[in-house]
């Protein structure tokens, strides 16, 4: 078994039944674990809805492609569309660690871009495992963490699995 971290993000429609569906999708695929629910300001454009997000920790035997191909096929199942870069987002579903691997090629790059500068991944992932590392940073001593303002919505049971 990999332990694996999904970032979950939607603004779209009902987001938090969205995310719930998503966390028990995840769950078909081994065993998950569930950061508390946040809501954020839009990353990109500002004129769309504040994002609900969350992080799962999946415990699986998927490669990572095939992990990514099965994340994919969610955001479909869930109405995803694409409307603008950093847009609005029906479910988003992001493939944030995949054990200690580090994976570069053109459909992936594990630990994820980016995941070191927003704290609506970093809190959730705290949230999970508070001692959690990338690539030998402590995610606890980052400035960002330290000064994040995120809103938490509910603990980590929202998702009901």
């Amino acid at each position: 078994m990999i332990v694996t971290y999904i970032g979950l993000g939607s603004n779209l429609g009902d987001s938090r039944q969205i995310l719930a569906q998503a966390v028990q999708k995840l769950a078909t695929l081994g065993q998950v674990k569930t950061s508390d629910l946040y809501q954020s300001p839009p990353m990109g454009p500002q004129d769309q809805p504040n994002y609900l997000n969350a992080v799962v920790q999946l415990c699986t035997t998927l490669a990572p492609l095939e992990l990514l191909d099965r994340l994919q096929a969610f955001e479909q199942e869930a109405g995803r569309v694409r409307l603008r870069h950093w847009g609005e987002r029906t479910l988003d579903l992001d493939l944030l660690i995949y054990g200690e691997e580090q994976i570069q090629n053109p459909r992936l790059t594990v630990p994820h871009v980016g995941v070191l500068e927003r704290d609506f991944v970093l809190i959730p992932l705290l949230d999970i495992d508070p001692e959690i590392q990338i690539k030998a940073t402590s995610l606890k001593d980052l400035d960002i963490v330290k000064q994040s303002k995120l809103k938490v919505l509910d603990d980590g049971n929202w998702a009901n699995i």
